[in-house]
């Protein structure tokens, strides 16, 4: 493994989580929530715990910015609430004010949509964390405040469960989840959204009144069904504050420990890595026709191949190698024999040969390192085996797809010229193709709000760096790079037969700009297509003043 593959940024579902939501409320009765007194008094008897930064507080300027330092704000003050009515009595306060407001769960969004000059309220849920099994709900209640990383563990030790997320663990589950949220057990286990059962939300009506609501998957009432279905990957910051959400896996029965999937005990890790002055361009094009077509050719959801998850890193030259990241459930039918075929496919296209090892029963070439993991151990090391991952000091910017085939030609060649430049951009640049499809293309495009579900990978333009005197060299390399993979349709990737559209999650200020946007599709409807008239519906249900909005959040 080279130097460049333990400094790579891997990208998740939660990488992107746009606009956080959260934490758990009291329990009551699915449905309306009582929000207390229109004073905006706590209730009788209790005392408010909730935590507010001003800028005089040693603390605001950890609290004004997130992951990517392109974006800061200065709000007139950060509130941290413990609870539902606490998130309550902010949005109250800000709504009679007329106060502009945002909110973070984990900081992890690649736009300034939480993070701008107009927020004057900031309302960060990170004290709100709490996962536990509510037994009224008969569901695992996940504070919105939550981190990837804090689910994980919760679920997997307490009752050997887990939910398919990303593998940047720092990830607050806000925004991931109301995203369609994916990770290295998706292609086994579907998305995050397939195994959600309800949210708590708080929301402003047209008179202004704020209360919460309880929105379940099986909700009587045609208004909450619809208002969960768009949390299931209309992105966050559009509808109301998810103070809360309930996972159970739709049909599952019986003891806590059978409403979600088994994590599996342990899993077969590989890092590839080739060194770049060992690529041709014939070898390049053959790795990602390659890796492509494998994805098109074991998209069976349930059998071993169609549980593969695979990472393809395509860093630039000037960092050294590209490499692969792969993942395999070890219990599955077949598993090293499954995953030996594959490493060796990758090795074979790019004409590399050399004598193989056997790592955990899986046979390695020079350039991959297989080990065989515990599952906790090996989601927490797949989350950290990058600094950048995790480093929140980086500047980045980020442009995604959605492929519903292998990658043309065309593009590839693309993607070469490109990788290969010499205009001198961050070593942190590049294409990440990820994995999609098996369990995933089940569920119909409707069922939730995520639309893409036939595609079998998704690609990620991105680049990373550390100082802002060298934001408009690396911001120019991925939007001429984006543009020239996507010449044929205007620069971005139209739903077709090919692409399909782009990754709310990864979400991109440029799709509304026609300098950038040339195709005549709106970028609302690439990352919804169909589904974005029905979200509309839903935001003018739920949030008719336009409380909750951002750059591209749904339109009224």
């Amino acid at each position: 493994m080279t130097n460049q593959i333990k400094r790579r940024r891997f990208l998740g579902a939660g990488t992107g989580a746009v606009l956080g939501t959260a934490a758990v409320g009291l329990m009551q009765a699915p449905g309306v929530r009582a929000a207390g007194p229109d004073t905006g008094a706590t209730a009788v008897g209790t005392r408010s715990t909730k935590v507010t930064v001003v800028p005089a507080d040693p603390r605001y300027p950890d609290l004004t910015s997130g992951m990517n330092q392109r974006w800061q704000a200065r709000p007139d003050k950060v509130v941290l609430p413990r609870t539902t009515q606490e998130v309550v009595e902010t949005v109250r306060e800000a709504v009679a004010a007329g106060k502009r407001l945002s909110v973070v769960s984990g900081g992890h969004c690649f736009e300034d949509f939480a993070y701008n000059a107009d927020i004057e309220i900031n309302i960060k849920l990170s004290l709100m964390n709490e996962v536990r099994f509510d037994t009224s709900m008969n569901a695992f209640a996940v504070g919105g405040g939550a981190t990837l990383l804090d689910v994980y563990e919760a679920l997997y030790e307490g009752w050997g469960v887990t939910i398919p997320g990303g593998i940047c663990h720092s990830v607050g589950v806000g925004g991931h989840i109301t995203g369609g949220g994916f990770g290295n057990l998706s292609r086994q286990y579907g998305l995050t959204v397939d195994h959600l059962h309800a949210v708590e939300v708080v929301v402003v009506d047209a008179n202004g009144t704020v209360r919460s609501v309880v929105a379940a998957r099986d909700s009587a009432d045609k208004a909450l069904r619809e208002l969960f279905w768009a949390h299931t990957g209309g992105g966050g910051g559009s509808f109301g504050i998810v103070t809360t959400f309930w996972f159970r896996t739709p049909g599952a029965t019986g003891a806590p420990g059978n409403l979600l999937p088994k994590a599996p005990s342990q899993v077969y890790l590989t890092l590839a890595g080739w060194p770049w002055e060992k690529v041709t361009p014939e070898g390049f094009s053959r790795l990602v026709t390659y890796w492509g077509r494998w994805l098109e050719q074991n998209n069976t959801a349930g059998t071993t191949a169609g549980s593969l998850y695979s990472w393809l890193l395509l860093n630039h030259r000037d960092s050294g190698s590209i490499g692969a990241v792969v993942q395999l459930d070890a219990s599955l039918p077949g598993a090293a024999t499954v995953l030996s075929d594959f490493l060796a496919g990758m090795d074979r296209a790019l004409g590399l040969s050399s004598a193989v090892k056997r790592s955990s029963g899986v046979l390695d070439s020079a350039y991959t390192t297989t080990r065989l993991l515990p599952w906790l151990r090996g989601t927490k090391y797949i989350g950290s085996i990058s600094p950048t991952q995790l480093d929140p000091t980086t500047r980045s910017i980020h442009k995604s797809s959605h492929l519903r085939r292998v990658t043309p030609q065309r593009q590839i060649d693309a993607m070469y010229r490109h990788l290969t430049s010499t205009d001198g951009p961050s070593a942190l640049t590049g294409v990440v193709l990820s994995a999609s499809g098996g369990r995933i293309a089940t569920v119909s495009p409707t069922d939730t709000a995520v639309a893409q579900r036939d595609a079998i990978m998704k690609a990620n333009f991105e680049s990373l760096w550390y100082d802002a005197r060298d934001d408009a060299k690396n911001i120019a390399w991925v939007r001429a790079a984006f543009r020239d993979v996507y010449a044929d349709t205007g620069g971005v990737p139209v739903p077709n037969d090919i692409t399909d559209g782009c990754y709310v999650n990864y979400p991109d200020g440029d799709l509304s700009d026609p300098d950038h946007n040339a195709s005549g599709v709106p970028w609302h409807d690439l990352y919804w297509k169909g589904n974005y008239a029905r979200l509309q519906r839903v935001k003018r249900a739920w949030d008719p003043r336009d409380v909750f909005r951002h750059r591209q959040s749904i339109r009224l």
